[in-house]
């Protein structure tokens, strides 16, 4: 396995960082990838407008969940009124790995999850606010 994957993405797929729930999150969003099964699930408390803790439960393959676990770390303490928070180029980039196209989806699947929940939870406040 360890000439597939970079050894970041091996160090988060076996010591996963903020894997599990919140008590009471702000908001959560989940995806599958309908081509391999991969499943993730992001948890996020957010308090004026910063993300104060993020967590990732899922099912899948070495990287979309070292992709998840290195996505929460990367969005702690994010504006979440900031336009994008973590783009496709800085989350692949931090996998320091060669991802090859067909994996690419694994890769960001974590990221799509964050983006609909930034979605979900900005649609909110501006509901709130009106």
């Amino acid at each position: 396995m360890s000439a597939l994957y970079s050894e970041v993405i091996l160090d988060h797929f076996r010591n996963p960082r903020n894997f599990g729930r919140l008590p009471s999150p702000s908001v959560v969003c989940e995806d599958v990838n309908p081509l391999c099964g991969d499943r993730i699930r992001i948890e996020l408390a957010i308090s004026g407008g910063v993300v104060e803790a993020a967590r990732f439960v899922g099912d899948g393959c070495a990287i979309s969940l070292a992709s998840a676990s290195i996505l929460t770390e990367m969005v702690a303490g994010a504006e979440i009124d900031r336009g994008e928070i973590v783009s496709n180029e800085e989350l692949i980039s931090s996998l320091r790995s060669d991802i090859k196209p067909s994996r690419m989806k694994c890769a960001l699947l974590p990221l799509e999850v964050l983006r609909s929940c930034v979605k979900i939870y900005r649609q909110r406040s501006n509901t709130s606010l009106t």
